[in-house]
């Protein structure tokens, strides 16, 4: 079953309980995962659309089938890392298939950014990432956003997508999208992380799931 069909017959009854959309914290590179990237938005999304969503993450390994179940994922890091050869087959296969990747750099961690670059291009080509720019329909869903606000004073910055079939269907910053202000115990640990992150990523989500 093409996972369209699936993120389909997840959103349809976008007011149901029983329909609830998922959204998945990744485990990759053997056991790396996620411990601060706020969920907030998911509860935002919620209160502010049509749209019924999960209001934690589900963690799922992207190494695993169950991957393809769910339709959007988040992934973020603070070190180094690789993607096994079935990880990066699952990725390839999520995201031709109508799934869709939020990515950012953990206290705008420099090698965390590097690896995620590295790994994207080793699949889609060099060129897979392009700047989004801030007249795209991806800043209007639910919030208008107008600017990307850094926590720390710096060059003004873009988030980077990768498009596929006229969809984008990856996500990243290298600042960092975490919104940890909102995330319990933690912080940015001094990296320049975007501060409206919570509109813009109540923003993604609704584009990923409506477009």
């Amino acid at each position: 079953m093409k996972f369209l069909t699936i993120l389909l017959a997840l959103t349809a009854p976008l007011v149901a309980k029983e329909g609830a959309v998922e959204c998945g914290n990744l485990i990759y590179a053997g056991t790396k995962t996620s411990k601060c990237f706020s969920d907030e938005f998911l509860t935002t999304v919620q209160q502010k659309t049509s749209i019924a969503t999960e209001r934690r993450f589900k963690a799922v390994k992207l190494a695993d089938d169950e991957l393809f179940k769910i339709p959007f994922v988040i992934m973020t890091g603070e070190s180094d890392f690789n993607l096994t050869a079935k990880e990066r087959e699952n990725l390839k296969k999520y995201l031709e298939n109508g799934g869709f990747l939020l990515a950012s750099a953990s206290c705008s961690n420099e090698a965390w950014s590097k690896s995620f670059e590295r790994e994207l291009k080793s699949i889609f080509g060099n060129d897979c990432l392009k700047d989004i720019p801030l007249n795209h329909d991806i800043f209007r869903t639910v919030f208008s956003v107008k600017d990307l606000k850094l926590s720390h004073s710096g060059p003004e910055t873009l988030l980077k997508g990768f498009t596929r079939n006229g969809k984008i269907v990856v996500v990243y910053s290298a600042e960092g999208l975490n919104d940890s202000s909102h995330a319990e115990g933690c912080c940015c640990c001094g990296g320049n992380e975007i501060q409206n992150s919570m509109e813009i990523n109540a923003n993604i989500l609704a584009y990923a799931l409506l477009h």
